[in-house]
């Protein structure tokens, strides 16, 4: 019986991680601000605050776009609240508390690392419930391409933003 509990709370987890070419105080207003969260997840078209503050725990946004196809050809939307954002350990988590993409209750943490040489290591991991109709390998490998796509895209933000304000 115990077995079969554990079995049902399981969770499926993945993490990816890459460098940015870019000094951790360049990094991190791009990647834990929601108005420039489409500069660097490209997928997104558009994120909205729906309640709270955003940097505060509670803070809850909406994210639409094409991260996750849909059989009716729709966008991808996901209703998320900040869990925590800690500015001085350059982490955050989120968790998605609804959504048409079977995801609710997924949590993503992103951390940023001084990596030297004005570089970062940005690691991000996940954690969802498990998907009925799929299996574990499938959901966390187009999860941890998804991210890692969204990590090398970081650097390419932040000159573009740079090239803007010149």
């Amino acid at each position: 019986m115990l077995q079969a509990l554990e079995a049902t709370n399981r969770k499926w987890r993945g993490s990816v991680s890459g460098i940015v070419n870019t000094a951790l105080d360049e990094v991190w207003p791009v990647v834990s601000q929601t108005k420039r969260l489409s500069e660097w997840m490209l997928m997104v078209e558009q994120c909205t605050d729906l309640a709270g503050v955003e940097g505060i725990p509670g803070y809850v946004r909406l994210v639409s776009g094409f991260m996750f196809p849909q059989p009716d050809g729709e966008r991808s939307w996901i209703k998320e609240i900040l869990v925590s954002m800690d500015p001085h350990s350059h982490t955050y988590v989120y968790r998605m508390e609804a959504s048409n993409v079977g995801l609710d209750g997924s949590v993503n943490k992103l951390m940023l690392i001084d990596y030297g040489d004005n570089s970062t290591l940005v690691q991000w991991s996940f954690e969802i419930n498990p998907v009925e109709g799929t299996c574990e390998e499938s959901i966390t490998d187009y999860l941890g391409f998804l991210y890692k796509s969204c990590i090398n895209k970081i650097e390419g933000a932040i000159e573009a933003a740079s090239k803007r304000s010149v």
